[in-house]
């Protein structure tokens, strides 16, 4: 189990486990069934994925909203006085008008040999209002002492994006500091044992998708083959 650790100036600002809002920005809750809106978490590898990591969440009440106009970056927020002293305030910087930046004052430290790695929060990918924020990849090694700001995409002409209290705006997760990955083809013993897999699957779908077939309003046909297959695998590595 990876600890991460954390110190910060505003509680409100406390990461929390990436977390699926059934109703929210996750989609509505409708049950696999005929007819029903085909909804984001009814997907396993998007709910998985979506659950992976950390979750950050507007702390402030002063709501932001950044928009483009005529190749200019505003940034439109009643902000008052700084709540602390020292702390720059407002938190939000124009980064060269493509860009800007939140002071986020968030520590977090991961365990030797990791890094945490920022990204816009899987809502984003969900939003058809374009008025999510967009978190710019960023890699912290685990030296690095505070995670003094985030970087956000600036939003396309005439579109605004929106901070309000409580809403997550960013997703953090955290990965091996270096990816050590090397890109090797399949030899065909490996190529060949992967595509009897697929086959035993496709030959076995009636079985595995028994009793769990629907067709949404779109017309769209869903199975629950993928979910079957990952119980099962879930349960096997459970027995070791």
């Amino acid at each position: 189990m990876q600890k991460v650790k954390y110190r910060l100036n505003e509680p409100r600002l406390a990461p929390r486990r990436t977390r699926l809002e059934i109703p929210g920005w996750t989609g509505t809750r409708e049950p696999r069934a005929d007819g029903s809106r085909e909804q984001a978490w009814h997907c396993v590898p998007f709910s998985e994925s979506a659950q992976y990591g950390l979750e950050l969440f507007y702390p402030y009440d002063n709501e932001l909203r950044v928009s483009t106009q005529a190749g200019r970056l505003l940034l439109d927020g009643e902000w008052g006085p700084a709540p602390n002293e020292g702390l720059q305030w407002p938190p939000f910087r124009n980064f060269g008008d493509n860009y800007y930046t939140y002071q986020l004052l968030l520590d977090l430290k991961v365990e030797s040999g990791f890094a945490i790695r920022t990204e816009p929060h899987p809502r984003f990918y969900l939003d058809r209002t374009d008025t999510v924020p967009i978190a710019v990849p960023a890699l912290i090694r685990n030296w690095w002492p505070m995670v003094f700001f985030c970087v956000f995409k600036a939003p396309a002409e005439g579109r605004t994006h929106i901070f309000r209290t409580g809403e997550p705006f960013a997703q953090i997760i955290v990965i091996p500091e270096e990816s050590g990955l090397e890109l090797e083809p399949m030899n065909e013993d490996e190529a060949a044992e992967r595509e009897v897999q697929s086959r035993r699957i496709y030959a076995n779908r009636p079985t595995l998708a028994a009793g769990t077939e629907w067709t949404s309003s779109t017309d769209t046909v869903f199975d629950g083959t993928y979910r079957h297959l990952h119980r099962a695998a879930k349960d096997k590595a459970r027995q070791g």
